[in-house]
């Protein structure tokens, strides 16, 4: 029986894409697991193994299409682009959710589970980090490759003095400068 299984990487971002990627493994990879829990180095190193040891599909949603769309909208038609183009028996998405996908299972904690999720974890997160430092070589004031888009202090700080870019979700509300303390 075949699985698809899907993740995604980017959600939690103020910056950079959202990325949903599915995948079914056509060999054995030794050493997949939640991206998360996994080194840069070992995370490349993985990427190349499941872009030759499987069929996927990565889908990206500029940090314009999150605004204009919102999260919701972009992961169900990921998950829904994703399950049109890959034939499997089942379709397994890390999360508690499917978006609206009929015919799409979910489990939270997939992705250090089963293979499968696991591959479109590594595959969703390299490819978001990628992208976002490849696009991020327009703003050398911003330091891209070391937040990767999260909302770290470092990062909140280089807004406050920058500005936002193109790669910046504007829909998504940073406390600490749209609605400052007092104090």
């Amino acid at each position: 029986m075949s699985l698809c299984g899907m993740d995604e990487a980017g959600r939690g971002c103020i910056a950079g894409p959202l990325v949903i990627a599915g995948v079914i493994l056509e060999k054995e990879i030794e050493g997949l697991n939640d991206s998360k829990k996994l080194t840069p180095k070992k995370r490349e190193e993985l990427y190349q193994k499941i872009l030759e040891g499987s069929k996927y599909l990565i889908v990206v949603f500029s940090s314009g299409e999150v605004d204009e769309y919102g999260l919701s909208k972009c992961l169900g038609k990921g998950i829904k682009e994703i399950r049109e183009t890959l034939q499997a028996d089942r379709y397994l998405m890390d999360g508690n959710t499917n978006f609206g996908n009929d015919g799409v299972d979910t489990e939270v904690k997939a992705d250090s589970k089963y293979q499968e999720v696991s591959a479109a974890s590594i595959l969703a997160k390299v490819t978001k980090d990628k992208t976002l430092v490849k696009d991020g070589e327009k703003y050398p004031e911003f330091t891209f490759a070391s937040h990767q888009g999260y909302g770290t202090k470092n990062h909140i700080e280089e807004i406050s003095k920058h500005g936002l870019t193109p790669l910046h979700r504007k829909s998504f509300k940073i406390k600490s400068i749209d609605n400052p303390s007092l104090f």
